[in-house]
């Protein structure tokens, strides 16, 4: 494609840099990205991708703005208390660029749908806060062969890691969901605001490096930080050969909705 003179103005500082240029940008005005929650993740992933050019923005949630929301999901404004977050978000993503195109689902994401969401799209960005969805978007996006990035916040504490083909998908990480009640909800225990800011630009960031084939990815990784202490550490992880979902031998062939809900972080 060719850029217009608006375009190369408004993504004029990535188009200086060595590693992106106008055919990195290009790269992102044509890319496909899902996210999945319109949440505390969601909604800096969905500013800053928007911002950046991406040609199309997929973003599923079944819920509605709540004023409970508000501490950390900076993409919805009071205003929008009692609006679909789907519909919110579309418009600010829309209002800070409408070069891209942005196809909202306002539904939840269980096993009858999750392949048909996400196959059409590039990359993923889990959002999401409890692990049942969590499971289902790994599943379905080894299953189709799809890129993602992972994301969980609790407390002070965040942690995301980044699966492409071949590399530790989730259940080599964690080989199912914990017992129910073992881990609090963010309701229950809360949350640093900030803290949904910090995890979610760094996987719209794995994104974009997805995009643009530069750098290194968060694959095989862990990443996880302490706000408190600001401690960052990266914890080396190695596919398992008899990982249950992408091993040598998969014993999962199908999705499965488990019944627990949590958010995700020990």
């Amino acid at each position: 494609m060719d850029l217009t003179e608006d375009q190369i103005e408004r993504y004029s500082r990535h188009i200086l840099l060595q590693d992106v240029g106008l055919e990195g940008q290009e790269k992102i005005l044509n890319a496909r990205v899902l996210i999945v929650g319109a949440g505390g993740l969601g909604a800096p992933a969905a500013m800053y991708l928007a911002a950046a050019g991406v040609g199309h923005i997929g973003i599923v949630d079944a819920d509605v703005v709540d004023l409970s929301n508000l501490q950390r999901q900076i993409i919805h404004f009071t205003k929008d208390v009692g609006q679909p977050k789907v519909e919110s978000a579309k418009e600010k993503m829309l209002a800070i660029n409408p070069d891209v195109e942005v196809t909202t689902y306002h539904e939840f994401m269980d096993s009858s749908n999750a392949k048909k969401i996400i196959e059409p799209w590039d990359f993923v960005i889990d959002g999401t806060d409890n692990f049942p969805v969590k499971f289902l978007i790994n599943d379905a996006c080894v299953m189709l062969g799809k890129a993602f990035s992972h994301g969980g916040i609790l407390r002070f504490r965040g942690q995301t890691f980044t699966h492409v083909p071949g590399s530790a998908c989730y259940r080599c990480f964690f080989k199912e969901p914990p017992p129910a009640g073992a881990v609090p909800t963010c309701s229950q225990a809360g949350v640093l605001g900030a803290i949904a800011g910090m995890l979610g630009t760094i996987q719209a960031a794995e994104a974009l490096k997805y995009i643009l084939g530069v750098g290194e990815l968060l694959t095989n990784r862990l990443l996880t930080f302490d706000a408190k202490t600001m401690n960052f550490r990266t914890i080396k992880v190695k596919r398992r050969p008899n990982c249950e979902i992408c091993g040598e031998h998969p014993t999962i062939d199908h999705l499965i909705d488990y019944e627990q809900t949590a958010c995700d972080l020990h």
